[in-house]
């Protein structure tokens, strides 16, 4: 004999603590970066960090008003359709971080610059595997019969 069994998931209540949580932590981050202690206090961080915060802010501001949006609706179609654009913010912010590399570690023997690249590097790989689910999942979500939706 088979038994059957179904998950449905995280509940609604589940799902809106997780967003709240998630705005609560970029809304915190935004502060800490921007306001105090500030970007500057980081000591491996150079000035050329200015040539990479408005997409770092802005990565972090779209998560915000996708988690407030997820909050209020959050069918299928709207988290792919959100995951799609978050992500894709995320990946702006992560090529311009690959391309001015705003960090200064020579005072150690540990090669973090090679690390840093690494891990920037899956960082933008994983972002754009990432895009990809998220708009099959949007295609997958707009195709559903609408009592699935």
């Amino acid at each position: 004999m088979t038994t059957h069994v179904t998950h449905t998931g995280p509940s609604v209540a589940g799902r809106r603590a997780g967003y709240a949580v998630a705005m609560a932590v970029n809304l915190v981050l935004l502060f800490l970066v921007n306001v105090s202690p500030g970007w500057q206090a980081v000591p491996f961080l150079t000035e050329s960090t200015t040539e990479v915060l408005l997409l770092v802010n802005l990565t972090m501001l779209v998560a915000v008003v996708a988690n407030a949006v997820y909050s209020v609706f959050d069918p299928p179609w709207v988290r792919a359709l959100g995951d799609a654009v978050t992500t894709s913010v995320g990946l702006a912010s992560l090529v311009r971080i690959w391309q001015v590399f705003p960090f200064d570690f020579d005072t150690t023997s540990v090669p973090w610059d090679l690390l840093a690249r690494w891990v920037i590097g899956v960082g933008i790989v994983g972002c754009v595997v990432a895009i990809i689910v998220a708009l099959a999942r949007f295609v997958r979500a707009l195709a559903a019969p609408e009592a699935d939706r």
